[in-house]
């Protein structure tokens, strides 16, 4: 994802995307609703190469940024994952209209290829972000787009980096070149405990986009039970080129009339429960 909220301004987008899958994500995706998927390919079940994955989180947590206003979320994704490397996928997931404005989901469609040797590996993958009837009504635009991510990983190790190729970025016009780079780690403690480490710098293309650049970090646990089942917990905070995070708003009134504010890029721990079958 990347990120955007507007202090009143213009709309932000979801720092993210999404793509790791919950559990490796600050919602959890465990990475990115979806978009951040593993750079090395997973082995798929002799049974089938399709999946399902399913996930319940105290919030939803794009790249430092919080998509549900932190209010719970929950996501569901189905993914084909071929031998050969090549996979492709879908899922959806919970926002708030008062970060994205018109908007109560996000559907996420993406797709590439991926492969390791030994220990390193690599993936070229395409997403296309979707926010149903969502649009930013000062200038009509939609918070639809699309990225390019190129990865790579050593042992534990990886780093990854998202290119918008939209013309548009979450709302933000003109924003065609917008880069999102991840780096970090997912180390193995135990058999069943990881590790996972993040830090990720957003910059916003675009004459005068700059106030929507951010950075963000995270750190956190996942935990496989049995069944296909895992827990997470992670800390996230993000902290933005300019005060635009802090105090943000898409002009959505609450209860009493007046608009509905918050810091978006705030610390938060998330905790997450996520199945996949």
């Amino acid at each position: 994802m990347s990120t955007r909220h507007r202090p009143a301004l213009a709309p932000t987008r979801r720092l993210a995307p999404f793509a790791c899958l919950l559990a490796a994500c600050t919602f959890a995706h465990a990475g990115e609703a979806t978009p951040d998927a593993p750079i090395t390919a997973e082995t798929p079940t002799a049974e089938s190469p399709l999946s399902a994955t399913v996930s319940v989180s105290s919030q939803y947590i794009s790249r430092g940024i919080r998509q549900t206003w932190g209010r719970p979320a929950a996501m569901a994704a189905v993914d084909y994952a071929h031998p050969s490397g090549w996979s492709a996928g879908t899922s959806v997931i919970n926002v708030d209209d008062r970060f994205i404005e018109k908007g109560s989901v996000e559907w996420d469609l993406y797709g590439g290829y991926s492969g390791n040797a030994g220990p390193i590996g690599w993936s070229a993958m395409v997403y296309w972000y979707k926010y149903p009837g969502a649009r930013i009504s000062a200038t009509d635009t939609s918070f639809d787009y699309g990225e390019l991510s190129g990865g790579i990983s050593w042992k534990s190790l990886y780093a990854r980096y998202n290119y918008t190729f939209s013309r548009d970025f979450f709302g933000i016009q003109n924003a065609r070149g917008t880069g999102y780079l991840d780096v970090g780690a997912d180390q193995p403690l135990t058999k069943s405990l990881t590790l996972n480490l993040h830090a990720g710098d957003g910059r916003v293309a675009g004459s005068g986009n700059g106030i929507w650049d951010w950075r963000d970090v995270k750190a956190g646990l996942t935990h496989k039970l049995e069944d296909g089942w895992t827990v997470a917990v992670n800390y996230t905070r993000a902290l933005g080129a300019t005060g635009v995070y802090d105090r943000y708003t898409t002009g959505v009134p609450r209860s009493d009339g007046h608009l509905a504010v918050s810091n978006v890029a705030r610390r938060a721990i998330v905790l997450s429960l996520t199945r996949k079958f």
